[in-house]
């Protein structure tokens, strides 16, 4: 019996010194996507015009690096500090494993960054630190775009005014502090296609506006199979608990009975923030960022709509909003 309960310590003994083994590898070692690449983006006029429009209505980045008024339906940006960041991620308020608050993208906080490493962090997850970034930012998504539409992006990013502020460094809970650390992957970059392929580009314009991750259901971050676009994920704000809508081609549950007309005015009565109407605690209200999505071309918006509607119809009834 001594000798058993001896082989059963050391055992446990092996088992612990293997998991810390493993714990420091995957914290000090990952992630790993190789090194930044030496880049340069050149600022041109065209670069400007190109990455403001992805920017602001088709990657949404100032959308969630800037803080927006939730008394407002829609929680319209603050266009006066774009890109300071400040938006917090947490238990309490958003149900969020964590505290993350969404990092400061102006010229005060990437001066210091080149080009390659911001390259590389919108495309594989992986900071100028090293760090690996949460994929609350749609990085995964990002990963598969365009280079030459994220060299629009940075050069926008670059223009941006600076904003001086400063946030807390983000604090992930067990053991999503750990398994972050795997989440970075090499980018596999596409092209993109020629907007009179109105299916394949508006395939391409769903991954730029990442439409899957937010319209589909997740179990721990892993979007469920069979429900992609689907809508149902569930986000608390205001006071209650919004979920987003299935945007599948089904004629009872999604969008299978709008026509494209009906689709690309639904975003653009959403064009001015300025028409934004107040909401109480409680009323219903929506973290979807309509008045950037407003501003998208209807061009894009009809591309879009076709895709979608080539998409797999599921029946998925979604209550859009309940107050806790």
């Amino acid at each position: 019996m001594k000798k058993a309960g001896k082989s059963i310590a050391y055992i446990a003994i092996l088992i612990v010194v293997l998991l810390i083994g493993v714990v420091t590898y995957v914290t000090q070692a990952l992630p790993n996507v190789g090194p930044p690449e030496d880049i340069k983006v050149e600022i041109t006029p065209q670069r400007l015009e190109r990455g403001k429009y992805l920017v602001r209505n088709v990657l949404q980045c100032v959308d969630c690096h800037s803080k927006r008024d939730w008394t407002k339906f829609g929680g319209p940006i603050d266009t006066t500090a774009l890109g300071g960041g400040g938006e917090l991620f947490d238990a309490a308020g958003a149900g969020f494993p964590g505290e993350v608050y969404v990092p400061n993208i102006t010229p005060y906080k990437l001066a210091g960054w080149t080009d390659g490493e911001l390259f590389r962090a919108i495309t594989t997850g992986q900071r100028k630190s090293g760090d690996a970034i949460f994929p609350l930012m749609p990085w995964p998504y990002y990963s598969k775009l365009d280079r030459q539409d994220i060299y629009d992006v940075i050069a926008y990013i670059r223009s941006l005014k600076p904003v001086k502020a400063d946030y807390p460094k983000s604090k992930l809970d067990f053991p999503l502090n750990i398994i972050v650390h795997t989440m970075p992957k090499q980018a596999q970059l596409g092209i993109r296609p020629d907007p009179k392929d109105t299916l394949k580009f508006g395939a391409y314009m769903v991954q730029a506006s990442a439409c899957m991750e937010c319209h589909s259901q997740d179990d721990k971050g892993t979007l469920l199979p069979g429900l992609e676009f689907a809508g149902g994920r569930a986000f608390k704000i205001n006071g209650g608990t919004v979920k987003s809508a299935n945007i599948t081609p089904d004629q009872a549950t999604g969008i299978g009975n709008w026509t494209k007309e009906m689709f690309i005015a639904k975003f653009k009565s959403f064009k001015d923030s300025k028409t934004a109407v107040s909401v109480k605690p409680g009323d219903f209200q929506t973290i979807m960022p309509w008045y950037g999505y407003g501003g998208m071309s209807e061009n894009e918006l009809g591309a879009i709509y076709r895709y979608l509607k080539t998409l797999k119809p599921v029946n998925n009834a979604v209550v859009k909003f309940a107050a806790n």
